[in-house]
Parts: C-alpha cells; sequence; structure tokens
C-alpha cells in the first residue's frame, strides 16, 4: 500500500492531482483544503496518502495534514459515505470546523455542507463524536471559534455569490487578512479574488 508520496506537482485539477516521483506520475484525489495548500505546478509536495483497493481500480487520496487523512477514514467508515462524499465533506469545511461541529451537535453547520443532508449529518454525529477522542488533534482546535468579524462575513457571502467554495473561500479570507493591513471590504476582496484565480 501507498502511504506517502513526495515529489512534484505535475497537473492540477480539481480536487486531482497528478505527483511525479522518479517519472511515475499518480494520480491523487485531494480535497480543496490541500489543494490550495499545495501549489502551482513544478511545486514539491509532500502528501499522505490513503490507498483504496477495489476490484476495478486503485485509487490514491492525498491529504497535507494527519488530521484531513484521519478524519478522511473515519468519514469512509459511516456507512453511506464513500470516499466522493468523504472529500465534499473535506472541501466544504475546514478540518477544525467540522470536529467542532460534531462534537457540538451541529446540525446546521454540517447540513450546509453541499452534499450532506439531515440523515448524512445526523450519522455523522452518531458515529463519530466518541471516535474524534482517539484523533490526534491540537487541542487549540476544540476551542470555541473566535466570533467572525462583519467585513470577514461580506467576504465570505460575496465569494459564495461567486461560485466559490466555503472552505476556499474561508481559506483565502484568512490570507487576505494575514497580508493587507486594511479592514476595507473592496482592498480585501481584490486580495482574496487574486488568490483564488492564481
Amino acid at each position: 500500500m501507498i502511504a506517502h508520496l513526495t515529489g512534484t506537482l505535475r497537473d492540477k485539477q480539481l480536487q486531482r492531482i497528478i505527483v511525479d516521483v522518479a517519472g511515475v506520475g499518480y494520480d491523487v484525489h485531494v480535497p480543496l483544503s490541500t489543494f490550495y495548500d499545495i501549489g502551482d505546478p513544478g511545486a514539491n509536495v509532500s502528501l499522505r496518502i490513503h490507498t483504496l483497493v477495489r476490484e476495478d481500480a486503485i485509487q490514491l487520496f492525498g491529504f497535507a495534514t494527519p488530521l484531513e487523512q484521519q478524519l478522511f477514514e473515519r468519514l469512509i467508515g459511516i456507512s453511506g459515505i464513500g470516499p466522493k462524499v468523504a472529500l465534499a465533506v473535506l472541501s466544504g469545511i475546514e478540518p477544525a470546523e467540522l470536529v467542532r461541529a460534531v462534537r457540538g451537535s451541529d446540525l446546521g453547520r454540517l447540513t450546509s455542507i453541499p452534499g450532506v443532508g439531515r440523515k448524512t449529518a445526523e450519522r455523522m454525529v452518531v458515529e463519530l463524536k466518541d471516535k474524534f477522542a482517539k484523533l490526534i488533534i491540537d487541542a487549540s482546535i476544540l476551542t470555541e471559534a473566535k466570533p467572525v468579524d462583519d467585513v470577514r462575513e461580506d467576504l465570505l457571502s460575496a465569494l459564495a455569490n461567486l461560485g466559490y467554495q466555503r472552505a476556499a473561500a474561508e481559506k483565502a479570507a484568512d490570507r487576505a487578512f494575514a497580508k493587507v493591513t486594511t479592514r476595507e471590504f473592496e482592498p480585501l476582496l481584490r486580495e482574496v479574488l487574486k488568490a483564488l484565480v492564481r
């Protein structure tokens, strides 16, 4: 089984990348959180890998962090959640926020993830809540999320209206706040859009 890949990013399409390792290209499915972190084609990448073997295919799923991989593996262990839905979940919510939502039984937040209905959200809470105690998690992410300021919420709303998924929008918004000193909406939106179209 392939457990780890380190190589050069050769191609990058939404949630699917090719990693060149010593001349061999590996087709790897990744959540958006990893997709936006790994850089552009030509960059060196190092990913944790979950190998899924089926009768008709071998699929590789790559993750930038141990937490992402552990959440994916817990998710696909739930009845009715396959790898495609698990990737959609991790692409629709930050890993730390997913942990908080499940621990807090926040069905509203879970059902806001594209592809997750109420029954799936309820199964996630029932089956994952106790298992999260065994995950390797930085204790700081289990604290309550800080209040979100109005400008950030306006940014996320604008990006949602433009068709960007929430996880990607949140990541880009956080980068913009770290990079731009102003807290005015328009300069921040320009910075976020520049990051998203790279």
